[in-house]
């Protein structure tokens, strides 16, 4: 893979895959202002992170954490850029500035969970549990194919954030440099043969009804193949990638401290090896747990981004040539601290009473969700006689765009359930809370 090809500006949508004209801001300014202003990634201000939102401490919503990882992923982006320009001299004949790479990490990194649905990863397995366990998931197999059923049973948050970037309604038209450094699992969720050495493989990025979308986006940016509807990641998805590893280990850590999960000895003791000589415990005295919270996290953080354009420097051209597939931060100094700050999460923060008891919510409402509206949508469409006054009042709550016309032979099951399924993994949490306490009865509107 060539980088003169890969930073191309070319847009998804454009026939002629022409630049938008703009005097004050490059094309990766451009998408990063596009997403900003647009409603999936507003609708992230009401997503849970990782704890339900309290009311006597700040935590992270998805919005926030998004945010966060943009702005590592700016820095990052800016230093690959810088290195990039200077072991490539010919690039900077194309106009590219380490500005604007910085500005697509920026950008991909602040649609990382656009996909996301409600109550987090919870939501995605409740969508897959639901097609594999639930009678009324079940009914619609018989008319799929195999890979569409697969795409059903195995919700991926990242598939579902590249068809909403790539979708017609929400009109963002970004960059295919953005899209592509956005894809950290270039492949369908059906494939031959899944390598489990490559980090790039242990999920899927889009899902089939995308898969010509992907693959202009491919073609145009010149990104190779390695197997069977697999292609290598575009270099800067390693960045995105490092950016959130960053962010949600050094910040769901500082929640869990805020909220009184993880001591704040225990907090030190974690970010003291990655800090190393940088890190003096008599600077912690005399000031407040969240003044020294903060400084620490600061510190972790730059600290991480070094050591991460580091990491990149020395396997760039691996990544130009698909032979390195691994996670940046699995390849850093820091990479044993960070495991240790995973595992800790994982017993103390993750499986926490009050994020359990959010997660066990969350498969409630989703499931509830999904076989309300599924069962009226699969009655009207395959079981007319069973089709019933209630059904009637379940489809009115769809959207007004809800592609409810043209039932019989031409009826599209997989795209009326993904369509289904953007409504649905779309919903803000609370939004999703209340729309299930109406279907069901456990409350009115107004209520």
């Amino acid at each position: 893979m060539k980088w003169e090809k890969l930073l191309s500006r070319g847009r998804f949508g454009d026939v002629a895959s022409k630049a938008t004209n703009s005097s004050t801001r490059s094309e990766f300014e451009i998408d990063y202002d596009r997403i900003i202003f647009s409603a999936p990634f507003r609708n992230l201000q009401d997503k849970t992170q990782v704890f339900p939102l309290p009311d006597n401490a700040f935590v992270h919503t998805r919005l926030t954490h998004s945010l966060e990882v943009s702005s590592v992923g700016r820095s990052l982006g800016k230093e690959a850029g810088n290195y990039l320009l200077e072991k490539y001299p010919k690039l900077q004949e194309t106009g590219i500035t380490a500005y604007e790479i910085g500005a697509i990490v920026a950008a991909a990194s602040l649609t990382h969970d656009i996909g996301n649905p409600p109550f987090g990863h919870a939501g995605e397995e409740a969508i897959s549990d639901f097609f594999k366990h639930n009678a009324s998931g079940q009914v619609w197999q018989k008319h799929l194919r195999e890979d569409q059923w697969s795409d059903l049973c195995n919700f991926e948050g990242n598939a579902q954030g590249f068809r909403m970037l790539v979708s017609k309604d929400n009109g963002l038209k970004l960059t295919y440099a953005t899209l592509a450094a956005f894809t950290k699992y270039p492949r369908p969720s059906h494939i031959p043969h899944r390598d489990i050495a490559r980090k790039s493989q242990k999920k899927f990025g889009f899902f089939i009804n995308q898969f010509a979308d992907f693959e202009r986006m491919a073609k145009f940016l010149g990104m190779d193949k390695n197997g069977t509807d697999c292609w290598c990641r575009h270099p800067l998805a390693f960045l995105v990638e490092a950016a959130d590893d960053i962010c949600y280990s050094i910040i769901d850590l500082e929640d869990g401290c805020t909220t009184g999960l993880v001591s704040f000895e225990e907090t030190v003791e974690l970010l003291a090896p990655i800090l190393k000589d940088r890190f003096d415990p008599e600077k912690l005295k005399g000031r407040t747990m969240t003044q020294n919270l903060g400084a620490l996290r600061a510190l972790a953080i730059g600290q991480l981004i070094q050591e991460s354009v580091e990491a990149f420097r020395a396997n760039e051209e691996g990544m130009r040539k698909g032979t390195f597939d691994k996670a940046l931060t699995d390849v850093i100094p820091s990479a044993k601290a960070l495991g240790k700050i995973t595992d800790l999460s994982v017993q103390k923060i993750y499986r926490s009473q009050v994020v359990l008891e959010k997660e066990a919510a969350g498969f409630q409402v989703i499931e509830g969700l999904l076989a309300v509206f599924s069962s009226a949508i699969y009655n009207k469409c395959y079981e007319p006689e069973q089709f019933s006054g209630k059904d009637k009042s379940i489809l009115r709550l769809l959207p007004e765009d809800f592609p409810l016309n043209g039932w019989g032979e031409e009826v599209n099951p997989y795209g009326l359930i993904r369509s289904l399924i953007d409504y649905i993994s779309g919903m803000t949490d609370k939004y999703a809370l209340s729309l299930y306490r109406r279907v069901n009865g456990i409350s009115f509107p107004g209520n």
